[in-house]
């Protein structure tokens, strides 16, 4: 149980700790801010750089005043690393979300991702890795109230559920997501702890963690391989702004600055997309098909020579024939490189043949003579000839208004009705005046990286990766060929036409066919009784998938309410009234709703003087209600949701199926409590039995 205490007493030792941390983090800080780089700068560009990296230091040591500074205590039996028959006393250390030192160098506060913090995450009764003592503390407000006590090398002392640990998961949110450092458990660790060299997929329904734990991972890797990743780079991807936009605050808060963070579109955004597709054609072309006919098309640029280069070099010239011409045009070919550097490699290889040529002759050529003969106005107008540039744009363009060019390069690949759905219906004259739709972004990247390589990052994180098509997994894959990724997804939250049918399909899209896929079944967010009848849709939207079992001890609050259905307005005016009652509530409050529904209860809010806010816009104390769509809901959470209308929310997208998954999504954003309103009648897939 939570202890408090008396002045004197170990709590008061504790808020000691606490204090004396506080104010020797505060000393770190004013050392690197008191920093003189007058003298070790070499010039202003240095001196810029310097200054950038003494300024991120500094806001990576911020102390945020309602962010516990520590949230645990181990107390080990012997030293770590040190031999026990030495009978080596032990040592205590005190975990929290950055390492904290005194002035002479000594440990205050360990950083969680050090190898001497993984027992307060892993340590078990039956398995105790040498810890004697085990505190977890409570904060209110930042203020350290209380603590708990788990004796693990006590065999007398009974395993107990830790208070502290479920009321810290169970805290109302008031603002963006938060960091879990403080109640990662056992099988999560596994997975934030696992190397940099792997890629790792993780399948979790509600609840479960898996984003908090994606992010988690990412910061672990940055301490780990910090030297590594600062070169390479990191990214996290999610799927639309407004969820960026609520977990952006986490890493920071763990002391990591350098993380960028992206949706699929930003990464292809090569043009701009006005457009919108119709969901069959969208599905074609985000079929992983699609990347051959890119190819064939990129390709098909490349003509045989039927012309002998001439170089005239002084007095003598240079005849290249076009048959050996040909040959080093399929020698290229046949290497499989990519489009812009074979064309960056056909000048040498023709100056090679010249310079075999002059040294047959009896001259000694060198490097210089090739390049200028490279360079040779005849090579050049060859090489533009047999190899001419590629837009990406204009070839994309060409393949969806061109009937007959996408025929040649989708022949045995594309069926004439799906070549006929992605053609568009009019001609268009340029790459600016075309409405590119999301899916042309991603073909254009797919041709981009075609004709050169795609720069590739350390470590990616993929979220809600459920709902991206094959191409989109393929585009995703080039920001990582050399580097690892961090997959996290719910195959039965799948909203999308073309959404992955299973990871081991969706990684071999991605290029990391031999990832390690890891399941998450247990659920901390979302309450029982939530989950319980959530999970009533999983045989009709994931055969087959292991529903998530709640570990909380607190079932939640949940309610199906019928609301008046002689109008329309009474039915809006009782979900006002549901969305009144959960306000009385201490946190955070989502009103859900099927997109097309959206208008008419911003209208019923407004004339109920109930202030709200839009998905991605951060709550406050005063303004703690959130009007999202259902389309939006994805990846967000609310202490207590009014999910309004199912029927409506499955009857808003173009199949049952994909209704249905995104009816799941609404249901499981709430962390405390559910309203479900509704004067339709409900699907019967909720239906018991």
């Amino acid at each position: 149980m939570p202890v408090p205490g008396p002045s004197g007493d170990p709590l008061s030792r504790e808020r000691a700790h606490l204090t004396h941390s506080r104010a020797a983090l505060r000393s770190m800080r004013e050392d690197v801010e008191s920093l003189d780089i007058r003298d070790v700068t070499a010039n202003w560009v240095n001196a810029e750089v310097l200054t950038r990296q003494i300024d991120d230091r500094v806001k990576a040591l911020a102390d945020l005043s309602h962010t516990p500074l520590f949230f645990g205590r181990l107390d080990y039996l012997h030293s770590p690393g040190a031999d026990r028959a030495e009978g080596a006393g032990g040592e205590r250390f005190y975990i929290g979300r950055r390492h904290v030192h005194d002035a002479d160098g000594d440990p205050m506060v360990i950083d969680w991702r050090a190898p001497v913090s993984q027992p307060f995450y892993r340590a078990s009764k039956k398995n105790p890795l040498d810890i004697a003592l085990r505190r977890r503390f409570g904060y209110t407000a930042g203020d350290l109230t209380a603590y708990e006590d788990e004796h693990l090398s006590d065999p007398a002392e009974a395993a107990a559920t830790s208070k502290l640990l479920q009321q810290e998961i169970e805290r109302p949110r008031v603002g963006p997501m938060r960091d879990i450092v403080a109640t990662i458990q056992p099988e999560q660790d596994e997975i934030v702890r696992s190397g940099l060299g792997g890629t790792v997929c993780v399948q979790g329904g509600p609840g479960t963690g898996k984003t908090a734990v994606g992010l988690h991972r990412v910061a672990y890797l940055l301490y780990a391989h910090r030297d590594r990743l600062a070169r390479t780079g990191t990214l996290v991807i999610g799927p639309n702004a407004s969820f960026l936009h609520y977990i952006e605050q986490v890493l920071p808060a763990l002391g990591e600055l350098a993380v960028r963070q992206a949706t699929v579109d930003d990464l292809v955004a090569h043009v701009e997309v006005r457009g919108r597709d119709e969901a069959a054609a969208a599905v074609v072309k985000g079929d992983a098909r699609m990347a051959e006919v890119l190819r064939r098309a990129v390709r098909s640029h490349v003509t045989m020579p039927t012309e002998p280069v001439m170089v005239v070099r002084g007095s003598r010239r240079w005849r290249v024939p076009a048959y050996e011409l040909e040959v080093i045009v399929r020698e290229l070919l046949d290497r499989d490189i990519r489009y812009g550097a074979a064309r960056e490699a056909l000048p040498q290889r023709i100056a090679h043949a010249v310079l075999v040529q002059m040294e047959r002759s009896g001259e000694a050529p060198d490097d210089r003579v090739q390049d200028a003969v490279a360079r040779n106005t005849a090579v050049k107008a060859a090489v533009k000839a047999v190899w001419p540039p590629v837009d990406p744009a204009k070839l994309v363009l060409r393949l969806l208004s061109d009937a007959d060019f996408l025929a040649a390069h989708a022949e045995g690949i594309l069926t004439e009705d799906e070549q006929k759905t992605i053609l568009w219906a009019r001609p268009v004259r340029s790459v600016k005046s075309a409405k590119w739709a999301a899916a042309d972004a991603v073909l254009i990247d797919e041709a981009t990286d075609l004709v050169q390589r795609t720069h590739s990052l350390g470590h990616v994180v993929l979220d809600e990766a459920q709902d991206l098509s094959p191409m989109q997994y393929r585009a995703v894959g080039r920001r990582c060929t050399t580097g690892s990724a961090t997959v996290l997804g719910d195959l039965a939250q799948g909203t999308t036409p073309w959404a992955t049918r299973s990871w081991e399909e969706a990684l071999t899209h991605l290029g990391k066919g031999d990832a390690v896929v890891e399941e998450l079944t247990a659920g901390f967010r979302v309450p029982t009784d939530v989950i319980t009848y959530a999970s009533r849709l999983l045989p009709h939207i994931a055969p087959g998938l292991t529903p998530v079992a709640s570990v909380r001890e607190n079932p939640g609050f949940f309610e199906v309410r019928p609301t008046g259905a002689d109008t329309a307005d009474t039915a809006d005016t009782e979900v006002v009234a549901a969305c009144e009652e959960l306000l009385r509530n201490e946190g955070s409050v989502g009103l859900i709703a099927a997109d097309a529904r959206v208008p008419a209860l911003a209208d019923a809010l407004t004339a109920a003087g109930l202030p709200y806010l839009g998905p991605g816009e951060e709550t406050t104390l005063t303004t703690r209600l959130t009007l999202v769509p259902a389309s939006l809901a994805k990846g967000l959470e609310y202490d207590y949701v009014v999910l309004d209308e199912p029927r409506a929310i499955v009857d808003g997208e173009p199949d049952e199926r994909t209704g249905l998954r995104r009816l799941y999504v609404s249901l499981t954003r709430a962390v405390s409590g559910l309203i479900v309103t509704h004067a339709a009648p409900l699907p019967p897939q909720l239906s018991q039995g």
